[in-house]
């Protein structure tokens, strides 16, 4: 059990990275909410891979495709994030 919420934390933190990296514009967000977006889109990610490809984790936790669909599931939540919370700006 100790070794799936590190992987899940560790996931996150890669997958939010990766998603902060590649989402255009500054997130004013810390370590944590990365690795809660990152977290959040590993499920976002492996939800849609399912319904998409009729597959689940019982090939094994870690793939190439899940860390991929992990990414893809933080992007979007990071851009969910970033529409909701974003701020009022004035513009000229």
């Amino acid at each position: 059990m100790l070794g799936l919420i590190v992987s899940l934390i560790v996931v996150g933190l890669i997958a939010g990275a990766l998603a902060r990296l590649l989402v255009p514009g500054k997130q004013d967000i810390g370590i944590l909410p990365t690795i809660v977006v990152g977290i959040v889109g590993s499920f976002v990610g492996g939800f849609l891979g399912y319904l998409i490809f009729h597959k689940d984790k019982a090939n094994g936790f870690f793939q190439p495709s899940g860390i991929v669909g992990s990414v893809i599931g933080a992007i979007i939540v990071l851009l969910i994030y970033v529409r909701v919370s974003g701020r009022h700006t004035v513009r000229h």
